[in-house]
């Protein structure tokens, strides 16, 4: 179990740094950086109404998540509080990026790196939970 707290917390860890880049220039109203993709894209995708969810950033909204993820997961590994909560987060951070790269893919038709790089960052801490679920909750 340990070592499946110890990936998840270096993905979480991405997953901060991440968001909190993303954060910034959302705070204060600076274009991100556009890697792999065409800068208009990033622009599009940073800009667009799906950019905040019942008004708030997804990339503060992001930000919330990863840190909690990483603050349960340490409070696991102590034997403080059971892993469900943290497998619960990740779940819902994972269907939350696959909504919004259906979003980007199908209804903006651009991608955003960082963006990317957070579904990925989703997509595989849900996958160690999932190959570890008879490890993790039995």
């Amino acid at each position: 179990m340990d070592n499946i707290i110890a990936y998840l917390l270096v993905f979480a860890g991405i997953g901060i740094a991440n968001t909190l880049y993303l954060s910034y220039n959302t705070i204060f109203k600076k274009e991100v950086a556009c890697l792999f993709f065409p800068p208009e894209w990033c622009k599009k995708v940073q800009h667009s109404p799906q950019s905040k969810t019942l008004g708030i950033p997804n990339t503060l909204a992001g930000l919330g998540m990863y840190i909690t993820i990483f603050a349960l997961l340490i409070l696991t590994k102590a034997g403080t509080i059971p892993f469900w909560p943290v497998a619960a987060i990740v779940t819902f951070g994972f269907a939350f990026s696959m909504y919004f790269t259906y979003v980007q893919a199908y209804i903006l038709k651009a991608f955003c790196t960082w963006c990317v790089l957070s579904a990925i960052d989703f997509v595989v801490m849900f996958s160690i939970i999932l190959w570890n679920y008879n490890l993790i909750f039995n």
